[in-house]
């Protein structure tokens, strides 16, 4: 019982650093996105986030998926002390990343201005996809360091990889954009066409890419040579007879990444389908490029960068769970383990995501104004943040549940999963933006509509292997109302500040009454036992605190 709950925190542990830091990370993003907003407007935003989206589900298709396949594999091996293995595993992993990185970097080059002028209906983001496709190759590689680590139980060095690659990424994609968009108003005036000044900014944008890239390989080849001697002793000792062989590692890789690879692809690449069918659409109603491109800006440039927050979270928690799920299977240890891990998971990311998802829908457009200061589009933007609430909720929920299937070792479920929710998915989106003329707002319901179904199927199949139903009061229902009663106050405190004091400062004071009125709700409604809140960190000193206030005995 000891050693489950040891293992049970340390997953909670190893989470929460790699949550806390992609948080951080995706903060650093929002914030150098705001002088980039500037630099680009909402059309640059646009190409910058076309060649983004091509270039993430190319990732997906050669690596992206690496680290959570050898993490698995490696966690596998090292539990039943097979280190000679674990160390072919990621051997045979690195030789995968580069051969495949190397072959989709180059692809990518070379048909960019197919991709964006027939796929995409905007042509001009082929000179970002371009710029960015050697990252293909770098990431992959970047990955698979990434992976060995995760295998080992650790995300400090993934943590740590992630903060380095945005600051980089930050410092240099502003200044390239800005550069290379007084070069594109050079070629706008030459050529008679305004759109190459934000779409050579945009590619300039990408470049930044590629060295915050360049720069995290560099920082995990580094360590991985600090840790590889006392990894490289324990493969020395290892006497375990079975050495697999790489044809055998191979073949296993491929079918444990090939799943994941399918899934993680149909999960991601609904938004390159939804601005193609969007594209296409407004195009057949009489948008032109400019204007449909500038609607898509202030969806992905505003509240999809915003959504990237506490989506974080989920997106950390799958990645830290998946090898300690691995482990528990491996040991076949009782599945009430794997079940309590999924479940604290699970309501972890709620009791987080859905107070961030309410009080953006209320605070959406002052929340706008204070980061992106936009001349024009408030309104667009406010009422697309009001309407993707519960996108960010049930996409939290449909990433994790995700990754636990993945962890449990039933890859197919989430494909078949994925699959069903992206065909329904796409017939909505048609029908939205084509009879009932929902313009952007059809790309946020299809969205949300996508997600409600993953979480569905997902939920079912949870139900099925470990036989867990999820906590419904206290992970969903009470935070739930927290959140609401947040919401409300956090308008009714922007509202009264707003009366005397700008925007910022009424946002910042409202965001801050919000939390406390939120962490008093939780208490209040009873959402943690005593035992829980001193298991959190500084637990004990939260619990001293919550008792001079009167809210607990």
């Amino acid at each position: 019982m000891k050693s489950q709950k040891s293992s049970g925190n340390s997953f909670m542990m190893q989470g929460t650093i790699l949550a806390a830091a992609s948080i951080l990370a995706k903060v650093i993003g929002l914030i150098y996105r705001i002088p980039l907003t500037g630099i680009l407007g909402d059309e640059g935003n646009s190409y910058y986030s076309t060649a983004n989206e091509i270039y993430t589900i190319i990732l997906m298709i050669s690596s992206f998926s690496l680290p959570l396949a050898i993490s698995k594999m490696m966690a596998a091996r090292i539990h039943r002390g097979e280190y000679r293995n674990a160390n072919r595993v990621f051997v045979c992993a690195v030789h995968f990343a580069v051969v495949t990185g190397a072959g989709l970097s180059l692809l990518t080059w070379l048909f960019a201005g197919i991709i964006t002028k027939y796929a995409m209906h905007f042509e001009l983001a082929k000179l970002g996809l371009r710029v960015i496709a050697p990252a293909i190759l770098v990431f992959a590689v970047a990955g698979t360091f990434r992976g060995f680590f995760q295998g080992m139980g650790n995300m400090k060095p993934t943590a740590a990889s992630q903060i380095i690659e945005q600051i980089i990424n930050a410092i240099f994609s502003v200044l390239c954009a800005s550069v290379m968009f007084r070069y594109g108003l050079e070629q706008a005036a030459k050529l008679g066409n305004d759109s190459y000044a934000p779409a050579w900014g945009a590619a300039g944008a990408n470049f930044g890419t590629v060295i915050s890239v360049t720069v995290a390989l560099i920082f995990m080849m580094i360590l991985y040579a600090r840790h590889n001697r006392v990894f490289a002793k324990q493969v020395r000792q290892d006497h375990t007879q079975h050495r697999e062989s790489r044809r055998e590692i191979y073949s296993l890789l491929l079918q444990t990444i090939t799943p994941i690879i399918l899934s993680t692809l149909i999960y991601n690449i609904s938004t390159i389908l939804d601005q193609g069918v969007f594209n296409a659409v407004l195009k057949g109603q009489g948008y032109t490029e400019q204007q449909y491109g500038i609607i898509w800006g202030i969806y992905v440039g505003k509240f999809r960068v915003l959504m990237n927050v506490p989506l974080s979270l989920a997106s950390c928690l799958g990645p830290a769970i998946v090898p300690s799920l691995a482990g528990d299977l491996r040991s076949r240890t009782d599945r009430k383990a794997a079940a309590a891990k999924a479940a604290v998971s699970i309501r972890y990311t709620m009791l987080l995501t859905i107070p961030c998802a309410m009080g953006m829908a209320a605070l959406g457009g002052p929340i706008i104004t204070m980061l992106f200061h936009p001349e024009s589009g408030v309104p667009l933007a406010a009422g697309i943040m009001q309407a993707g609430a519960p996108m960010i909720i049930l996409y939290a929920l449909s990433t994790l549940t995700t990754a636990i299937l993945q962890g449990i070792d039933h890859l197919r479920d989430p494909l078949i999963n994925c699959g069903i929710a992206l065909g329904l998915h796409i017939v909505v989106l048609y029908v939205m933006l084509r009879h009932f003329n929902l313009n952007i707002y059809a790309v946020m319901y299809a969205n949300i509509f996508f997600a409600l179904v993953v979480c569905i199927l997902n939920a079912l199949s949870i139900r099925r292997y470990l036989h867990h139903r999820q906590e419904i009061v206290r992970t969903f229902l009470l935070p739930g109302i927290a959140s609401v009663i947040m919401a409300f106050a956090v308008y009714l405190v922007y509202r009264i500040f707003a009366l005397f004091a700008g925007n910022t400062i009424s946002v910042v004071i409202s965001i801050i009454a919000g939390v406390l009125v939120y962490a008093v709700g939780l208490i209040a409604f009873r959402v943690f036992t005593i035992d829980e809140l001193a298991a959190l960190p500084k637990g004990k000193m939260i619990i001293r605190l919550i008792r001079k206030m009167g809210l607990l005995r």
